[in-house]
């Protein structure tokens, strides 16, 4: 088992007016009925509200308080004090640093924590936190150790390319924050044992070629017999190679490469 390096946090409490509890469903809907296996259990945890517009915020100074952990997602995040006493809680990127000061709008510059419109951002910076339409909020590269690079603008669109090799067109006036991800070796941690899964609200998964031919379409046979089906899943949906993205999705024009297939 490997545990996430701490070093970087520099405060273990959140700050109480920026957070809010999480009611959590067990993966149930309205009626009670199961409709997302494999969810229960799990820490408490409350809600840290984060600015992923910063729209707001334009022209005002910040300096960062602190960088703190977030049980709710992967990357650190870090607390801002604005000059005018405003407080709040932004991805934290490498290299972001207690005491640093940060800046958004389109007169500030391309500085790391920096938040921006991709207009002002010069080619070939790597940004994370980028807006797919402008004043929607940060939808793009949120995860430990993402970043997109801005490859080129050609008029109103900006080309970006993704971590999966994707290449994907945005209009030049949505936002995007200088510099990638913090906790970047999060994808090098082991979990290590079953509790650790548990304490996430992840329950065990069973097999589907364990079960009985009722329960699931893998199911039955004799020892580990597949039975020369296709792999499905509990429903008897195909679960290898399918394509899940709707055809006819109005953002698939903005898709100018697809992401690369594993493997090849």
């Amino acid at each position: 088992m490997s545990v996430s390096d701490f070093g970087q946090v520099s405060r273990s409490r959140p700050e109480r007016t920026l957070i809010e509890p999480i009611r959590k469903s067990g993966g149930r809907n309205s009626r009670g009925l199961i409709t997302t296996r494999h969810r229960g259990g799990g820490q408490k945890r409350y809600y840290r509200r984060i600015d992923f517009k910063r729209k707001d915020r334009d022209g005002i100074p910040a300096k960062v308080a602190t960088i703190e952990y977030d049980p709710n997602r992967s990357a650190r995040i870090a607390l801002l004090h604005y000059a005018d006493g405003v407080k709040r809680y932004i991805l934290a990127p490498a290299g972001l640093r207690n005491g640093q000061h940060v800046m958004a709008g389109q007169a500030a510059e391309p500085e790391v924590g920096n938040c921006m419109p991709l207009a002002s951002i010069p080619t070939g910076t790597t940004v994370h936190n980028v807006e797919m339409s402008p004043g929607q909020g940060g939808r793009i590269a949120r995860s430990a150790g993402m970043g997109v690079n801005l490859l080129a603008k050609e008029g109103e669109r900006a080309v970006l390319l993704m971590p999966s090799g994707e290449l994907r067109s945005v209009p030049v006036r949505c936002r995007a924050t200088i510099g990638r991800i913090g906790n970047v070796e999060h994808s090098l941690v082991k979990v290590g044992k079953a509790g650790k899964t548990r304490h996430r609200g992840r329950r065990p998964h069973v097999r589907g070629s364990a079960k009985n031919p009722v329960d699931h379409p893998m199911g039955g046979g004799e020892g580990r017999r597949a039975g020369g089906r296709s792999p499905k899943g509990p429903s008897g949906v195909l679960s290898k190679g399918g394509k899940t993205r709707d055809p006819r999705k109005h953002s698939n024009q903005y898709i100018l490469r697809r992401r690369k297939k594993r493997g090849k």
